[in-house]
């Protein structure tokens, strides 16, 4: 089976367009719309619908998207362990990054990797840790920037970095300069929710604690609640490097058990990562002890900032 066919179906059923997905892979509508029937007339079955908003997956389809990609997956690192050979550092990733990463994280981090290897393209898929962990099931990523998977995602895990979880509190709230804040005092609180049911660090720690909390407002991004407690609106709780560059009257208090998020890179296999991949994760490690300077909790093992060789290491834990 041809994997550029492949290739055409699956970015026409991520982007739902096959004039998209003939945009996005450098083809002509009708190309793509041919490699899909070609693909469907090899396979014996229907793959796609025509609707009027674009292109609806059959049942068919989503059944066969895990193998199709995985036959492009193959092909490219093919393709990427032979230009390596050549001496040559190229390829194509997918990297999913966790919101409250990539404001923060990503552009540093993409920045060095284009310096470093320009022969290596990157797409970028923003998401929560529900999406991360779809992502990476179906194989839809290479790999993911990202708080550490749920349970139930079968992935390969390196901890970068330890976040604190701190609460939001308007100026003149009666914890707002208290060393810390009981985490019960959040079930009399007005709330403000962000993104919620998505399982978020928010949903997480409101589970694991089990607490009863009416939400107030719910948001869609860290940014508006943040603006939102600064207003008096309410109060809410979220890592501290997610507003490390925002400038508000906005008091971050800690729990009084501290809590923490780990952050770092979450890879389907580590045994079949392409060399494009390796390369990219390294890039990750090493544009984290730079930043690593200025946060104060960095994952005890991270290897670079030992001086030892970031590529050297691999993945030790599983996401399962």
């Amino acid at each position: 089976m041809d994997a550029t066919k492949g290739a055409a179906l699956i970015a026409a059923a991520e982007i739902g367009s096959f004039t998209a997905a003939a945009r996005q892979l450098g083809y002509t509508q009708s190309g793509i719309t041919r490699m899909v029937a070609s693909l469907e007339s090899e396979l014996g079955f229907a793959l796609c619908i025509h609707t009027k908003q674009g292109v609806a997956l059959t049942e068919n389809d989503r059944r066969m998207l895990p193998h199709l990609r995985e036959i492009v997956r193959a092909e490219r690192v093919i393709e990427e362990s032979g230009a390596e050979i050549r001496g040559v550092v190229s390829g194509t990733l997918t990297v999913g990054s966790y919101y409250n990463i990539s404001a923060i994280w990503i552009p540093e981090v993409l920045s060095t990797s284009e310096k470093s290897y320009p022969g290596i393209d990157v797409a970028l898929k923003e998401g929560g840790n529900q999406e991360m962990g779809q992502w990476l099931n179906s194989r839809a990523v290479d790999l993911c920037f990202c708080a550490k998977p749920s349970q139930g995602t079968y992935c390969d895990w390196k901890a970068l970095y330890e976040d604190e979880i701190v609460m939001w509190l308007p100026e003149g709230h009666p914890y707002a300069d208290a060393p810390s804040y009981p985490i019960r005092e959040l079930e009399h609180e007005a709330f403000i929710h962000t993104l919620a049911d998505h399982d978020m660090d928010q949903d997480r720690l409101i589970r694991e604690e089990k607490l009863h909390i009416e939400d107030h407002y719910e948001t869609s991004n860290g940014f508006t609640t943040y603006n939102m407690v600064e207003a008096g609106l309410g109060v809410s709780f979220n890592q501290r490097l997610i507003n490390r560059k925002w400038q508000g009257r906005v008091k971050e208090v800690p729990f009084e058990e501290p809590r923490h998020i780990s952050l770092g890179i979450a890879v389907p296999s580590l045994a079949e990562v392409s060399p494009a991949a390796k390369r990219f994760i390294a890039c990750i490690e090493r544009t984290s002890c730079r930043a690593l300077r200025h946060w104060p909790r960095a994952a005890p093992d991270l290897p670079a900032c030992r001086g030892h060789s970031a590529r050297s290491r691999s993945l030790t834990e599983s996401c399962t």
